[in-house]
């Protein structure tokens, strides 16, 4: 079975970006695990407000990648890359998953991210945690989280005194989940 990862960065504070959606203040000095993990995964599942954030940077770098973005308008055209997807999300991932291929990656943002842990969809959490505290932004977790245990499986430390934390959630049916 295809595992759904959350692989994302945060400040220490736990912001995944500036108010304004920037994420200039990301380490790119080095790759991080950032290029294994692309070659581990062939699906990407992204929110409609992060695809639009991922645009400004250039050309669509997961091309080649099957890529759902969520979006609450799916008036949008869909190509060989991107399929734009509104709806039941645990249907879309539960066949997913069933799928062949390799493992999916939740590239964000924090209202899907929300979503995704509400239905007890992720399997694995990799944040790497910038030595810097933005003060304000968006946050990793949104309110009305489910609550998960989780079991640290790698904890990676680097140079510039990023800190990458890897885990497994654990059996989620023991946890709680908040209503819809």
């Amino acid at each position: 079975m295809r595992k759904v990862v959350l692989f994302i960065a945060s400040s220490l504070d736990g912001y995944i970006a500036r108010p304004s959606g920037e994420i200039d203040w990301l380490f790119t000095d080095q790759d991080y695990g950032y290029t294994p993990f692309l070659e581990s995964i062939d699906t990407v599942l992204v929110g409609r407000t992060t695809y639009e954030q991922i645009l400004t940077f250039g050309e669509y770098p997961y091309a080649g990648k099957k890529s759902y973005v969520f979006t609450k308008n799916p008036d949008r055209t869909s190509d060989q890359n991107i399929e734009f997807v509104s709806g039941d999300v645990t249907s879309l991932v539960k066949a997913l998953q069933s799928s062949e291929g390799k493992d999916i990656w939740l590239a964000g943002g924090s209202a899907l991210i929300r979503d995704f842990m509400h239905h007890q969809l992720v399997d694995q959490i990799i944040l790497s945690i910038h030595p810097i505290i933005l003060g304000e932004g968006i946050p990793l977790f949104v309110n009305a989280i489910a609550p998960s245990s989780l079991k640290l499986t790698q904890c990676q430390r680097y140079d510039s005194d990023l800190v990458q934390l890897s885990y497994d959630v654990k059996d989620r049916t023991q946890n709680k989940t908040i209503p819809d």
